[in-house]
């Protein structure tokens, strides 16, 4: 901005948009003066360097405003968590199937772990099986991003939305 600007010749752009044409650093600095507002560098890697005479105050608040318009649009991806035992009854594990499909219809992630206590180790098989069913009821919302995972006394997946489900909710 006005004095920090280290390029001896600049391309200048008026305050209204127009190109005033290539000065040297002075002679535009004059230039903007004669606006009453400051000369801001905009592509400092050109060659010259396009400066452009704009208000620097109003740049920043329009600038942060173009930032925050971008923040609001992107969406966080969530990682939820339903957790099942090898022993889950029929309903409840329809039910968490259903918290999950409202998850991933949201645009978050899943993850789906059958945990093991005590004696139930025996039975990873039936875990195994479990989390098979599980990944086959929502194969139409998500697909697991890796192989069924056993770490510790947990089985796990992670369901990831298909991309064609989040353009029908967004």
């Amino acid at each position: 901005m006005n004095e920090e600007i280290t390029s001896r010749e600049v391309r200048v752009i008026g305050p209204d948009g127009e190109q005033l044409g290539v000065f040297i650093i002075d002679e535009a600095l004059r230039k903007a003066d004669g606006f009453g507002l400051d000369l801001v560098e905009i592509v400092p890697h050109a060659k010259p360097p396009v400066c452009k005479i704009i208000d620097f105050g109003k740049y920043q608040y329009e600038q942060q405003k173009r930032e925050k318009i971008q923040k609001k649009k992107q969406h966080v991806t969530v990682l939820k968590e339903i957790r099942l035992h090898p022993n889950t009854d029929e309903h409840d594990f329809m039910f968490k199937a259903r918290h999950a499909k409202n998850f991933i219809e949201d645009g978050n992630k899943v993850k789906v772990s059958v945990i093991f206590k005590g004696r139930e180790l025996a039975y990873t098989d039936h875990g195994k099986k479990l989390l098979q069913k599980f990944v086959d009821e929502l194969s139409e919302d998500a697909n697991a991003e890796y192989a069924i995972k056993f770490e510790g006394r947990a089985m796990h997946t992670i369901l990831a939305p298909l991309k064609s489900s989040k353009k029908k909710n967004k």
